[in-house]
């Protein structure tokens, strides 16, 4: 793949949790164009060995391993074929994430008389089902928390980095989408907590926190079959001084300062922003 600049991961092991969907299978190829061996762990075990013979494909060295992030036995049988196919883990990539339609609501604000159960088709914050926002919490938070129980004691005085995924919601939380920002807002204090705790022991922990980025699976909801943004994406887009949406491939650079200690060797304990300046805008 096209990278705008390498870094030497050669001999380095790097593990992408949620790595067979479109942003971490990004980072998973620019890894492995670096030279790292890359295990590609995800619940889809099939998208994860696609994603994994890609890599092969273009003369890469990459592997697909099937792991709930959220089973501590899943994660160490996991961590056991790390260790006898690519070896111990050098770079960690807490990628794994997501939301649930139960944990969001419909509307943007609850108005002067609105019903406080929104009925049918619509859902308040008084609907939001607990179940749901556990789920959203425990993808997001516990399951960058287990995954790097087990996958960081590899780096412990060996030295290694861990990158955890935030988002723009941890920093701003967004209208509709209470579970997520709280549970992305966990991950960046975690990081900062965790980059603390292991700073003695030569690991390095920081997140990147994306704003928002086109995608295949998300273009259906902020651009229109005529190419005009969707009324939440225009919302999106007035917010983001650059006035336009990422691109996977931006946050490449990020990632390879991040995981390159001749680069960032003393940076820890960072979020690092890549929104198109949407954190520093007010709005006025």
């Amino acid at each position: 793949m096209d990278i705008p600049f390498r870094v030497d991961l050669s001999g380095k092991v790097a593990v992408i949790t949620g790595g067979a969907g479109v942003l971490c299978g990004v980072f998973a190829e620019a890894l492995a164009a670096c030279g790292a061996r890359v295990a590609i762990v995800d619940l889809d075990a099939e998208s994860a060995a696609g994603r994994a013979r890609k890599i092969n494909d273009a003369g890469g060295k990459a592997i697909g391993v099937a792991a709930d992030v959220l089973d501590a036995e899943s994660l160490g049988s996991a961590r056991e074929r790390v260790h006898a196919e690519l070896g111990k883990c050098d770079i960690l990539i807490n990628g794994a994430g997501g939301n649930h339609p139960k944990g969001t609501t419909t509307h943007d604000w609850l108005e002067p008389g609105d019903s406080l159960s929104g009925g049918e088709g619509v859902r308040s914050f008084f609907d939001l089902d607990r179940k749901s926002v556990e789920f959203v919490f425990g993808l997001n938070f516990i399951g960058a928390l287990l995954t790097t129980q087990e996958f960081a004691r590899d780096m412990v005085d060996r030295g290694g980095t861990v990158i955890n995924v935030s988002s723009m919601n941890a920093l701003r939380p967004l209208t509709r989408i209470p579970a997520y920002s709280a549970a992305k807002a966990a991950v960046s204090n975690f990081t900062q907590w965790l980059a603390v705790y292991l700073a003695k022991v030569n690991v390095r922990v920081n997140a990147m926190a994306p704003g928002f980025f086109l995608t295949e699976q998300n273009r259906a909801l902020l651009v229109r079959p005529d190419g005009a943004p969707t009324p939440r994406a225009g919302k999106i887009l007035g917010h983001t001084p650059m006035s336009r949406f990422g691109t996977p491939e931006e946050l490449i650079g990020t990632l390879l300062w991040l995981v390159d200690a001749r680069s960032s060797g003393f940076v820890t304990g960072t979020v690092i922003p890549v929104d198109g300046g949407f954190s520093a805008y007010s709005g006025v």
